[in-house]
């Protein structure tokens, strides 16, 4: 390496740890020293709002876990309550929050730590997709752990507002230091004949095979009238209303479900590039990590539908899914 190629690694280097140091200073300051975000911003010259940015970013890069230990009487009543009511192996219900975002982030951290207290090496992880497990991911601690592989559970977006499936999987698999298996293809073919070519293409069959054997599927449940694989997937607004006319209330990994959890009788259903919920059955731990928001119908309907035997929600959408 000549002089000028390792004078710009060594200054990359002294960039990255300057940074690293200010993200760690902060998170010190205000998670043990007990200092308010102003006070830390007085300390290092910065305004109140990029304190608020920089803990943000903290949690994003697992500087930051939480982890909270004790029971919550109500949420753990209503835990039992969703267990017997739906036949799930287990659920977790996490208190309110002030707003949606809250409660998102809430759902989060209680699904991270689910999932990194359960997950060891050798194991598999099945990924979906969505804002909910952005939120997962954001309070997932760095853990390398030895021959994990992060599978994606269907196919990808042309465009979106975020994260898309194939970045969600790395960053996941990032957090593991594991092994990462795409779906290298549209969520949606074209027709039904392009989905079932796609499907039976030997790099495609490998991926869903590792993905219905794996240990742990992860995955949300969104609402018809606020689900981003509606907004970005269906091309058309005519597609939008005639699901809504088939009677779909949310969809779950790509494949759109009635009040009762039955699949409806869609073309969308039938061009679907991804893991049928059936062939889902056999995987350990079916995690359907859902809430924050009005999303109690979409999330009744996965759970009727046998898909998850996991609920990680929050204490409102707990207590609608059982009084409905």
């Amino acid at each position: 390496m000549d002089d000028r190629r390792r004078g710009a690694s060594l200054a990359s280097r002294v960039r990255l740890d300057t940074d690293e140091q200010l993200h760690t200073r902060v998170a010190w300051y205000y998670f043990v020293a007990n200092m308010t975000q102003q006070e830390i911003g007085d300390r290092l010259g910065a305004s109140r709002v990029r304190v608020n940015r920089l803990l943000a970013a903290c949690r994003e890069r697992g500087l930051v876990q939480i982890n909270i230990r004790g029971d919550l009487a109500a949420c753990t009543a209503l835990e039992g309550r969703l267990v017997a009511t739906y036949g799930l192996t287990d659920a977790v219900v996490v208190p309110l929050a002030d707003s949606a975002s809250g409660m998102l982030d809430g759902i989060g951290v209680a699904a991270a730590s689910y999932i990194a207290e359960r997950l060891g090496d050798h194991m598999t992880l099945g990924l979906g997709w969505g804002r909910t497990l952005r939120a997962v991911l954001r309070a997932i601690p760095n853990r390398p752990l030895e021959g994990v592989s992060v599978v994606c559970l269907q196919g990808g977006l042309s465009h979106c507002s975020g994260i898309n499936t194939f970045e969600l999987v790395s960053a996941y698999a990032d957090r593991f230091g594991a092994d990462q298996h795409f779906f290298a293809a549209p969520v949606f073919a074209s027709s039904e004949a392009d989905r079932e070519m796609i499907l039976a293409q030997e790099p495609t069959r490998e991926t869903y095979d590792k993905g219905r054997n794996a240990d742990f599927a992860l995955f949300t449940a969104g609402e018809i009238s606020d689900s981003m694989l509606v907004t970005y997937g269906v091309e058309t607004a005519e597609e939008r209303a005639s699901l809504q006319a088939a009677g779909a209330v949310g969809d779950v990994l790509g494949t759109f479900l009635d009040a009762e959890g039955a699949a409806i009788d869609h073309p969308l259903n039938r061009r679907s590039v991804a893991i049928a919920p059936s062939d889902l059955r056999g995987v350990g731990r079916r995690i359907l990590v859902a809430g924050g928001g009005h999303q109690s119908m979409a999330i009744r309907a996965a759970l009727l539908s046998g898909t998850p035997n996991v609920l990680i929600t929050d204490e409102l959408s707990a207590q609608e899914l059982l009084d409905q």
